[in-house]
């Protein structure tokens, strides 16, 4: 039986780099609204903009996985009863009439 990978996995590397630059924009639009010249009901409201925004990315992405993962378990379901029919398959066997 052929075994199917997943996919190739994130490296440490990539999931470094995703962390750490995420947290670098939140932190420079985070600092751009406290050093931003305005009132502090205009700050607020671009503040809750952008807390937002960052739900609506992390809502965004678990829900393209989630659609990735459920087309992963619909392939390999697939797989598996072509490999069954494949296996109880005898190319050499004559019918009898």
């Amino acid at each position: 039986m052929a075994t199917t990978k997943k996919g190739t996995p994130n490296t440490t590397a990539f999931y470094v780099q995703a962390v750490i630059s995420f947290a670098v924009s939140l932190g420079a639009v985070g600092l751009g609204l406290v050093y931003l010249p305005v009132d502090g009901w205009v700050r607020a409201f671009l503040a809750l903009g952008l807390l937002f925004t960052v739900t609506s990315a992390f809502t965004l992405a678990k829900c393209i996985r989630d659609r990735q993962e459920e087309g992963y378990l619909v392939n390999r379901v697939d797989q598996a009863r072509l490999e069954k029919l494949l296996a109880q398959h005898d190319p050499f066997k004559v019918d009898a009439v």
